[in-house]
């Protein structure tokens, strides 16, 4: 017992600090590069051009990157231990179709030109809402929640959202259609401090309100049955996990819009190199999703500087390949 604390604090250990790489390599790295020597001067003087592109726009970023990444990682991991579906990602459950769905809705008729800039992530956590609400509901069954029906609504949820929104985009301008396209592919450009400290925060409580349920969910991976017979309240902890899971997702896909694969790659990269338990699982993964998202938009910054890609282009084309590659290798 005493080994695998040791093994997991080392894990832990290991990725804060490769975090805390991450956050430097992003910070020094761009169209104006600095030094190490040059960050701990310009936070110390607190002035100039220089601290006003780090602290104003890198540093939100790189602090959105890492709590985006982190609730979509930690929420895959939820999904798939209550689903036990190594698949399941949290944009299975419709939720991003349906954020995508409002968003679009909200620059087609113009709403967001009229009542300003917060008009899209509401825009887009209220669908997000709206399609948990639906795929919850539909699920319940006499006395319980049948987790097989879920994923099936959530997944036709997803596929009518979806085209909805291609009908929306055939229709409409040319303007208005770079607009959703943008948006959709995701990006961590939001500079608002109210909507980034809003998701970071949402991280930190799903990352907290998981751990309550670590060894509820180590009991599931024996199934719903199995778990019920060791004394488990099976129902109570997939709608508490669900709902944790889908407002993280909701409140992600609102401000930084959809970013692919980081819910269903880093959970299988994780458990791959920690094991399956719950305990050291959910606090790796958060980790581990926030270096992925924060590495990749370092990368969709540079490759084609002075402009930028959709970081959603970067998370699909790495974490699809990779996902290829550990397939491939089992």
């Amino acid at each position: 017992m005493q080994n695998k604390q040791l093994k997991w604090t080392f894990y832990v250990v290991v990725l804060l600090l490769l975090l805390a790489g991450s956050i430097l390599f992003a910070l020094t790295v761009g169209e104006i590069r600095f030094s190490l020597n040059e960050l701990v001067d310009i936070f110390s003087r607190k002035e100039g051009i220089e601290y006003t592109i780090l602290s104003r726009i890198r540093l939100p970023r790189i602090m959105l990157g890492v709590a985006v990444g982190g609730a979509l990682s930690l929420a895959g991991v939820l999904l798939q231990g209550i689903y036990r579906n190594p698949l399941v990602e949290p944009y299975t459950l419709g939720i991003s179709g349906g954020a995508s769905l409002m968003v679009a809705i909200s620059i087609v008729f113009g709403v967001n030109m009229s009542l300003g800039g917060y008009v899209l992530p509401a825009a887009g956590f209220l669908g997000s809402v709206i399609t948990i609400f639906i795929v919850y509901f539909l699920s319940m069954g006499r006395y319980s929640i049948n987790i097989n029906k879920m994923l099936l609504i959530g997944v036709m949820v997803s596929f009518v959202a979806s085209s909805a929104m291609m009908f929306l985009m055939s229709t409409t301008t040319n303007e208005n259609l770079q607009s959703i396209v943008f948006w959709v592919m995701g990006s961590l450009a939001e500079t608002d401090v109210v909507l980034i400290n809003t998701v970071f925060y949402v991280a930190m409580a799903g990352l907290t309100v998981s751990y309550l349920f670590a060894n509820s969910l180590n009991a599931m991976r024996l199934g719903v049955s199995g778990a019920g017979h060791l004394g488990i309240n099976t129902g109570l902890t997939i709608r508490i996990l669900f709902i944790v899971a889908s407002l993280m997702t909701g409140v992600s896909v609102a401000v930084a819009g959809v970013i692919g694969f980081v819910g269903l790659v880093i959970p299988h990269l994780t458990r791959m190199v920690v094991g399956s338990d719950f305990r050291i699982l959910l606090i790796t993964s958060f980790l581990g999703g926030g270096i992925f998202v924060v590495l990749c938009d370092v990368l969709a910054r540079l490759i084609i500087a002075p402009n930028e890609l959709p970081i959603g282009v970067i998370t699909g084309m790495i974490g699809g390949l990779v996902f290829i590659g550990v397939l491939a290798r089992k």
